[in-house]
């Protein structure tokens, strides 16, 4: 439900098309049925580092949330805003235990494995160390963390990470898999649980409008 221009009145995202970060949001402004005004954040060219953007997160991260006179940064902040402000289609679940397993799940995601492969952090061993160890550090951080999930979730999960309904860990578990397997290779065989996820998220139609290639930031080719 992103466009590319807007009335004042709408939502607006700033967003890249292939930040996991962003992919998340995108996620649950479309379960929650909000219409959306993208705005592009090209990372590679630094625009996130402009005057105009740091006002509105001083750490330079996309994605960005303006609703109104109010702008909330970081993804996680974002979802926690949006369940509070648009009740629709929740992305908790009632019962305390499977709300502690959704926030343990995001945490793994956001604290664990993303930070560690982050444009940043993935340049800097690039020009450090070499090329090759790049990828091979992705790979490392991602599988300690998907390993720590398949044993999180094999007591929880139904069709989807916590039960039958899409939930909080869900958003974060999606571009997770989306980017260790298309852009880091990492072999899902030895994650049963989580390759099967992946499978899943593929036939949501919601998931699928925030794919990173349906973005309008997304390379042509």
């Amino acid at each position: 439900m992103a466009s590319e221009s807007g009335d004042d009145q709408e939502l607006k995202l700033y967003s890249y098309w292939r930040s996991t970060c962003s992919f998340r949001v995108r996620i649950a402004l479309n379960l929650k049925g909000l219409k959306y005004e993208y705005k592009a954040v090209n990372l590679l060219k630094g625009e996130q580092f402009s005057p105009e953007f740091t006002k509105l997160n001083p750490i330079g991260y996309v994605p960005v949330l303006v609703d109104g006179d109010i702008v909330v940064a970081d993804s996680f902040a974002i979802l926690i805003y949006l369940e509070g402000k648009y009740p629709q289609h929740p992305l908790l679940p009632q019962d305390l235990q499977k709300k502690a397993i959704n926030y343990q799940a995001a945490n793994i995601v956001s604290s664990s494995i993303q930070p560690l492969q982050n444009l940043a952090i993935l340049k800097y061993i690039e020009e450090k160390v070499s090329p090759e160890e790049k990828l091979e550090w992705a790979k490392v951080h991602i599988g300690k963390g998907f390993a720590a999930l398949e044993e999180l979730l094999n007591n929880y999960a139904g069709r989807y990470a916590t039960g039958d309904e899409v939930f909080l860990a869900d958003l974060f578990l999606a571009p997770q898999l989306y980017a260790a397997i298309g852009r880091f290779h990492v072999d899902m065989t030895q994650f049963p649980l989580l390759a099967r996820l992946h499978e899943a998220y593929s036939k949501i139609p919601e998931f699928l409008d925030a794919l990173p290639e349906n973005q309008p930031d997304a390379p042509s080719s």
